[in-house]
């Protein structure tokens, strides 16, 4: 059996991807790749390998082509996926770099945050959200989020913020782009730049502007689950910002741009040549593999609205959402999952200890009572399959399980 991803006729950066049905993405391969088969008798929360298996004829000739080349650190590989991936978020300038953390890190030191400053975040995100403000020295400050979307709730923010306040750090959770407008709102007023953390909305849209060119500049990951994934860690940061981007090209290579010139104490973060020609790759098809995250997410609504034991995900219709992941709410989440592990239903928890409860953040003195709703989320989210892989058999088994264990 051919699974849903297939290469066909890639679109990236179009804005206007063409749809294909379920049954052309799940019996379609090019002469150059081929399908990919798993273990049928499970479906894990989310698999890496099926867009190897489907691209392997061109993703092997980028392998060999970057080794031919001799070029294994920077050079053009790098700065052709930059161009592109700008291009397709909609913005000026790209800079690859190690992974997504790094990638928020560098932007935030581009903006000048340092020491005794604070960086406002939502309380509901995964942890690296708030390392990168960590390891530039600030002190992360939690805002609670929407119940419906997730992401943080921007008639919050204003009362967060204090005279120490550098930057908000915005995440598009679960593929769902943020209220920009009402973020706009408090940044304005208190000449903030916005960072967009990124990292798991490739592709989303708000009011038809993408991901990426919503905010001041943007961090994404290509951590090989993300809907635009290397093969290995990987991460870059998007901006339309000329000084910034020149600022941030320093920080990420030792504080150099000019070979043993060092303007500044800077890292090394930079995205491998190989990764970037992969990515190429990949691009060029994440348009049409966000449209089948879609329909698979639609077949997840409509096949479990009735159930009444499952709080389903949300969105809006000035959104064009990309379904990093498919979040519903239950009660008995823990139980739940057992019974689908049963079932051979894999599922996953996005996230089940907020940052401000490890440990790593113990000495924040942070109460659980000043952020209720992602308290509550905590211990209900799950996350089902999710990735343009899923056959259309794949969807419905998981609706069969989700039914009858709910």
């Amino acid at each position: 059996m051919f699974l849903a991803i297939s290469p066909g006729n890639p679109s990236a950066g179009s804005s206007h991807p063409t749809r294909t049905t379920h049954s052309t993405i799940a019996t379609t391969v090019t002469n150059s790749n081929v399908p990919y088969e798993r273990d049928r008798r499970t479906i894990p929360a989310y698999d890496a390998l099926p867009s190897y298996r489907t691209l392997q004829g061109e993703l092997d000739a980028a392998y060999h082509r970057v080794m031919a080349g001799g070029m294994y650190v920077l050079g053009a590989e790098l700065e052709a996926f930059e161009a592109e991936f700008a291009n397709a978020c909609g913005a000026l300038f790209c800079l690859g770099v190690a992974n997504g953390l790094e990638a928020l890190q560098l932007a935030l030191l581009g903006f000048g945050v340092g020491p005794g400053d604070e960086v406002i975040v939502p309380a509901h995100t995964f942890i690296a959200t708030w390392l990168a403000v960590s390891h530039c020295g600030a002190r992360p400050v939690p805002v609670d989020v929407s119940e419906t979307t997730f992401n943080l709730d921007a008639s919050l923010i204003e009362e967060a913020v204090t005279p120490r306040t550098r930057a908000i750090v915005i995440v598009h959770l679960y593929g769902q782009p943020v209220d920009m407008d009402g973020i706009r709102v408090v940044s304005t007023r208190y000449g903030l730049p916005v960072i967009e953390d990124a990292s798991q909305a490739h592709g989303a849209k708000y009011g038809g502007r993408c991901v990426g060119s919503l905010g001041d500049a943007a961090a994404f990951s290509f951590y090989p689950t993300k809907n635009l994934g290397a093969f290995g860690d990987g991460g870059a940061i998007v901006t339309s910002d000329a000084s910034l981007i020149e600022r941030i090209a320093s920080l990420r290579n030792y504080g150099s741009r000019t070979k043993y010139e060092h303007t500044v104490r800077g890292h090394n973060s930079r995205l491998d040549p190989l990764q970037a020609a992969f990515l190429r790759v990949k691009l060029r098809y994440l348009d049409r593999w966000n449209l089948r995250r879609q329909e698979v997410a639609a077949a997840y609504t409509a096949g479990l609205r009735e159930s009444a034991a499952y709080r389903l995900p949300a969105g809006t219709n000035d959104i064009f959402h990309v379904w990093h992941q498919y979040v519903v709410q239950h009660l008995r989440r823990d139980s739940l999952r057992e019974l689908l592990a049963e079932r051979g239903i894999g599922t996953a928890l996005h996230y089940p200890t907020p940052p401000y409860r490890t440990a790593a953040y113990a000495d924040l003195g942070i109460s659980e009572r000043m952020l209720p709703v992602t308290e509550r989320l905590c211990g209900t989210v799950l996350s089902l399959p999710m990735g343009p892989h899923l056959t259309d058999q794949d969807v419905a088994r998981v609706i069969e399980a989700a039914r009858d264990c709910s």
